[in-house]
């Protein structure tokens, strides 16, 4: 992979963390973004500050804003938010069947509920084994500082996955490789529901056994709903299941628990998207997530009181009550 021209779509900070990573193994590295503000800063002074301040890139990373280059590279590595990417690929669609595409975006689409493999595969026909997912504890704030880092690349195309491993890893970043897709997609998009409600313990100043509780039962309630979908349940007990939800229900970087903690502190959803310049990818999913559930008729409950925190404007203390409360059963159930 490291002969084929990459470009990295989207220059949020984990678009940009990842391409520092990636310049240490390519000759030159391109990232497209949709600010030409950003793809200015980017090649004149060598940062991001808006979505990564105080990190310096490498002088081989290369910003453009014109999306119809996009189709002239080898391989797509997609950072875009989950709800933008229908619309920013939409336009070029026709040209991007046979490219491969490594996705590095966590979510589920609102509406269609879908994963996005199935997003990539609707509006562009991509092939399962043209597409990997990389996923796992990985903060962008951390990554672009050369913190040791792991995460996963699952593809159902077992020779791509490793040459995604080899191209990506680096002396602080490194790849394993797995064929499981679904979990891994799932993974990464519920454990940030869970880390809302994470930052909503830490907002009512609750204990360490409560955010225990959390951690364990979101676990739970992620491998419940992804089995159901055809997931291998062991993925979740890896580093794209547990290791990323530990991560972001305990890390100061994460804005999906700071989302959780204003929640928790008495803002409401709206005033926390008035007083930030983007909104945490966990708000959306959380309504994914809880339509998910309804539609296959899975209990989800730490998914459904973050919807009603969110949504439907009950009180944060109330949902601890509710979910204390709530009927009585076995660790282990499905």
């Amino acid at each position: 992979m490291n002969n084929k021209k990459i470009i990295v779509v989207g220059t949020g900070g984990w678009g940009t963390a990842l391409a520092m990573q990636l310049a240490s193994k390519f000759e030159r590295v391109f990232m497209w973004s949709f600010e030409k503000a950003t793809v200015d800063e980017i090649n004149t002074q060598h940062t991001n500050n808006v979505f990564l301040p105080n990190v310096v890139l490498p002088n081989n990373i290369i910003a453009t804003n014109d999306i119809n280059e996009v189709p002239t590279f080898d391989v797509i590595v997609n950072t875009v938010p989950t709800q933008f990417i229908r619309n920013t690929y939409t336009p070029i669609a026709s040209l991007l069947s046979n490219k491969i595409i490594v996705n590095g975006a966590k979510g589920i689409e609102q509406k269609t509920l879908l994963r996005i493999y199935d997003i990539f595969n609707e509006v562009v026909g991509l092939k399962p084994e043209n597409y990997t997912v990389i996923s796992g504890p990985s903060h962008a704030e951390e990554v672009s500082r050369y913190i040791p880092t792991t995460i996963v690349a699952a593809s159902k195309n077992s020779e791509l996955a490793k040459n995604v491993q080899v191209a990506f890893s680096t002396k602080s970043f490194r790849l394993y490789t797995s064929d499981d897709v679904i979990g891994c997609e799932l993974g990464g998009a519920l454990k940030n529901v869970i880390a809302i409600t994470a930052g909503l313990i830490d907002g009512l100043n609750l204990g360490d056994n409560s955010k225990a509780a959390l951690v364990t039962r979101g676990i739970a309630e992620i491998a419940r709903i992804g089995t159901a979908l055809g997931a291998n349940y062991l993925t979740f007990a890896g580093l794209s299941g547990l290791g990323d939800l530990m991560v972001t229900c305990g890390s100061k970087h994460s804005r999906n628990r700071k989302v959780g903690e204003l929640l928790g502190m008495g803002w409401n959803l709206d005033k926390i998207i008035k007083e930030h310049r983007t909104v945490a990818e966990g708000v959306y999913t959380t309504v994914s997530a809880y339509e998910l559930s309804k539609k296959m008729n899975i209990e989800m409950p730490i998914t459904e009181q973050t919807y009603k925190v969110l949504f439907e404007g009950i009180p944060a203390k109330d949902i601890v009550e509710n979910l204390m409360t709530r009927k009585y059963n076995d660790e282990i159930w499905g």
